[in-house]
C-alpha cells in the first residue's frame, strides 16, 4: 500500500466515523471499530466540553471574580444532575448495545424509551428543587452575599432548564448503544453552535436583546441545548436507524424499566459519588476566597476540555464490550478495551506534558487577574500528575458500564472518593501549608490510584459473567 492510498483509506475511515451509521462491531478489526466509534464520540465529548469553556470566556469578560465563582459553584451542585443523566445514559448505552449485539431492534428501541422515561421523571424533580431553592444552594456551597446578589438567576436557570442537559447526555447514550456515534456528536456541534452564537448577544446585550450579565450564559446555553435534543427527537422519530421510536414502543415496560433502573443506579451511583466528591473538593477551596475559586473554576473547565473527550474514547470501549458480549464474544471484548486504554493513556499523557509546560498562557486567555492566574495554574499543573493513569482508567470504568457491572466501579468511586480523596484534600489542605494545593494534589493522588484498583480487577474478568 502506498502513502498516498494509506492517507486515502484512513480519510475514507474519518469520513465514514463522522457521517455515521448505526452499526453492529462484533466483526471485522478492532482497530477499525474502535476508530470508527471513537472519532464520532471524541468530537461529541469535545463539544461538551466547548459548552465549559464558552461560558467561562465570555463571563470573564464582565471583570468580576464573583460571576465566574457562581458559574462554579453551580456546576459542582449541578454535577448531580450530570451525574443523573450519565447513569442512566450508560443504563441505556449497555442494554441497547446489548440487543443490537443480539439483533433485537424491537428490544433495544424499547430500552430507549423507557430510559427517556426515566430521564424526564427525574428532571421534573429537579426543576421544582432548583426553582424554590436556587438561592439556599448556593449559600449551601459557601458563595458569599454579593456572588448571590451577582448570579443566582444564573443557578435559577440552568436548575429550571436541567431537563435539556439530562435528555441531550441520556439519548446520545442510546445512539452510542446502537453504534451510531455520529448523531450525537451532531447533537452536541448544533448546540454548541447556538451557544457560542447566543453566549455574547444574551450576556452583553445586542439590540433589542438587553445584557442579562452571567444570566445570559444560562439562558444561551439552555437554548443550545434544547434544539440539540429536538434533533436527536427528530431522529430517533424518522425511523432511520436501528433504534425507531413511535406509537407502538412508547409506552412503559415495567420489566425493562425495572432491568433499566437496576443497571442505571450502579452508573448513576458512581457518578454521584464522584460528583458530590467535586462539590465537598469545591467547598473546601471556596475557604480561601473568589480568586481561588475563580481559578479552580477556571483550571477545571479546561481540564474538562480534555477530559470529556477522552471520555469518547471510553465511551467507544463500553459500546464494543456491550456489543461483543451480546454477540457472545468476551475475548474480542477484553482485546478492545486494552487497546482503546493504551490510545487514552498515550493521548492524555501528551495533554499532561502541554499542561506543565503551558498552563500560564492557558489561564492567560481566560482572565488577567494575576491572583486567578496562579490558582488556576498550579491546578493545573498538578492534576496533570495523574492524566497518564487516569487515561487507562476512565476507559476501564466505563467498560465495566458498558458490560453491565455498575457495581464494580460504584465500590471504586465510594472508596477512592470519599474515603480517600476528600479526608486527604481537607487535610492537606486545611491542616498543612499546602492549602488549596493540598486538594490538587488529592485529585492527582487519589485518581492514579483508582485506575490501578480498576485495572487489577478488571483483568480478573468476573465483568465478563454478567447478564442483563
Amino acid at each position: 500500500m502506498t502513502a498516498s492510498t494509506k492517507k486515502e483509506s484512513i480519510f475514507n475511515l474519518f469520513k465514514q466515523a463522522v457521517l455515521g451509521t448505526e452499526q453492529n462491531f462484533t466483526e471485522g478489526s478492532i482497530n477499525r471499530a474502535i476508530f470508527l466509534l471513537s472519532i464520532p464520540m471524541i468530537l461529541e465529548m469535545a463539544m461538551e466540553s466547548v459548552f465549559a469553556l464558552v461560558d467561562i470566556f465570555f463571563v470573564s469578560r464582565l471583570n468580576s471574580n464573583d460571576s465566574v465563582a457562581v458559574i462554579g459553584l453551580t456546576e459542582s451542585m449541578l454535577a448531580i444532575v450530570y451525574s443523573l443523566a450519565m447513569g442512566i445514559s450508560m443504563g441505556a448505552t449497555a442494554i441497547v448495545a446489548r440487543r443490537v449485539g443480539e439483533k433485537d431492534s424491537e428490544g433495544a428501541a424499547v430500552a430507549g424509551v423507557q430510559a427517556i422515561f426515566l430521564g424526564v421523571g427525574l428532571s421534573l424533580l429537579i426543576t421544582v428543587g432548583g426553582i424554590f431553592f436556587y438561592k439556599d444552594i448556593l449559600r449551601l456551597m459557601g458563595a458569599s452575599d454579593s456572588m448571590i446578589a451577582v448570579g443566582s438567576q444564573y443557578t435559577l436557570w440552568m436548575f429550571a432548564g436541567n431537563m435539556s442537559i439530562m435528555m441531550l447526555f441520556l439519548i446520545n447514550g442510546i445512539f452510542r448503544g446502537a453504534g451510531n456515534a455520529a448523531i450525537a456528536m451532531r447533537s452536541l456541534w448544533i448546540a454548541n453552535i447556538l451557544n457560542m452564537i447566543l453566549d455574547p448577544i444574551f450576556i452583553f446585550g445586542w439590540g433589542i436583546v438587553p445584557a442579562y450579565g452571567v444570566e445570559g450564559a444560562a439562558i444561551a446555553t439552555n437554548i443550545g441545548r434544547s434544539v440539540g435534543v429536538a434533533y436527536q427527537l427528530y431522529y430517533l422519530f424518522s425511523g432511520k436507524g436501528i433504534v425507531r421510536l413511535n406509537a407502538k414502543n412508547f409506552i412503559a415496560d415495567w420489566e425493562v424499566i425495572k432491568r433499566m433502573v437496576t443497571v442505571s443506579l450502579g452508573a448513576t451511583g458512581q457518578f454521584l459519588i464522584s460528583s458530590a466528591s467535586w462539590i465537598f473538593l469545591a467547598r473546601i477551596i471556596a475557604h480561601f476566597g473568589s480568586a481561588a475559586v475563580a481559578g479552580y473554576t477556571i483550571a477545571i473547565r479546561v481540564i474538562i476540555f480534555t477530559i470529556l473527550p477522552s471520555w469518547g474514547m471510553a465511551n467507544a470501549a463500553a459500546t464494543l464490550v456491550g456489543q461483543n458480549l451480546g454477540a457472545g464474544q468476551p475475548d474480542r471484548a477484553e482485546k478492545s478495551v486494552w487497546k482503546a486504554g493504551f490510545m487514552n493513556m498515550v493521548f492524555l499523557g501528551l495533554v499532561s506534558i502541554v499542561f506543565y509546560f503551558a498552563s500560564e498562557p492557558i489561564l492567560t486567555f481566560f482572565t488577567k487577574d494575576a491572583e486567578v492566574i496562579d490558582y488556576g495554574t498550579r491546578c493545573l499543573q498538578i492534576v496533570a500528575f495523574g492524566y497518564i493513569m487516569y487515561g487507562y482508567g476512565m476507559v476501564i470504568t466505563q467498560s465495566f458500564n458498558g458490560a453491565g457491572d455498575t457495581r464494580t466501579p460504584t465500590i471504586l468511586s465510594f472508596c477512592g472518593f470519599w474515603l480517600f480523596q476528600i479526608p486527604l484534600a481537607y487535610f492537606l489542605a486545611m491542616k498543612t501549608d499546602l492549602k488549596t494545593d493540598g486538594v490538587f494534589w488529592a485529585i492527582a493522588i487519589a485518581e492514579s490510584a483508582m485506575a490501578i484498583a480498576g485495572i487489577i480487577i478488571f483483568r480478573k474478568g468476573k465483568w465478563k459473567k454478567i447478564k442483563i
